[in-house]
């Protein structure tokens, strides 16, 4: 029986779309990099920034830790609260809170952003635990952050744990964790990104999610 629920937070429980596209276009121009169109920086949603900003744009590591600390200067003011939560999404978490499960948010976003956002939205009361990287760069991989929620919560059985998430970071943070992995395809990823990183679920949408959860809960 699948007792505790860990989710991911941009792409799957809420649209950070404008917020993370806008605060990534913001950083870019501090390097004289103009971009055309928003669209294309929705690949640094989901993964760590300094990451991606190496991976897309060659920078090197210390000009990618250097380029999130200009995506800050623009989330921490404007960009954190341009973001959408999905439809559905309340009345799931309290369904699995209610159902007596343990409800965790597993992020790479720094944890102090994360909780800002959950209470924003409402939706804070429904975790038991939320889990993020650190500002200084600790904790970002979607493993460690899965690890140290796990230990916070005391779960020492992870095989009991679902992990969801709409990028492979999640699917591969999940199994080197022992969680079983759900991939949704309502957010940045696409579902050969999902299979092919291991997910053994994919689901459409907040519904379908839902039915499935509720059904491995019961399980």
């Amino acid at each position: 029986m699948y007792n505790a629920f860990f989710f991911d937070l941009d792409g799957t429980l809420t649209d950070p779309g404008e917020g993370i596209t806008g605060s990534v276009a913001y950083a870019l121009e501090k390097y004289g990099i103009k971009v055309e169109d928003r669209s294309t920086l929705n690949c640094f949603i989901g993964p760590p920034l300094q990451e991606s900003f190496c991976k897309y744009y060659g920078f090197s590591p210390e000009e990618g830790y250097r380029a999130v600390d200009k995506y800050r200067e623009y989330y921490r003011e404007k960009g954190i609260f341009e973001n959408v939560m999905y439809d559905g999404i309340p009345n799931l978490l309290s369904v699995l809170k209610s159902s007596g499960a343990f409800v965790v948010m597993a992020t790479s976003k720094p944890e102090v952003f994360a909780r800002q956002i959950a209470e924003h939205f409402g939706i804070a009361e429904y975790f038991d635990c939320i889990t993020g990287s650190e500002l200084d760069g600790r904790r970002v991989a979607k493993s460690e952050v899965i690890a140290c929620a796990l230990e916070r919560m005391g779960i020492s059985n992870a095989g009991s744990a679902v992990m969801t998430g709409d990028r492979e970071h999640d699917i591969i943070g999940a199994l080197k964790n022992g969680l079983y992995p759900v991939g949704v395809m309502y957010g940045y990823g696409s579902r050969e990104e999902l299979l092919s990183s291991g997910a053994a679920e994919v689901v459409s949408d907040v519904p379908e999610l839902t039915r499935h959860l509720l059904s491995l809960s019961k399980e």
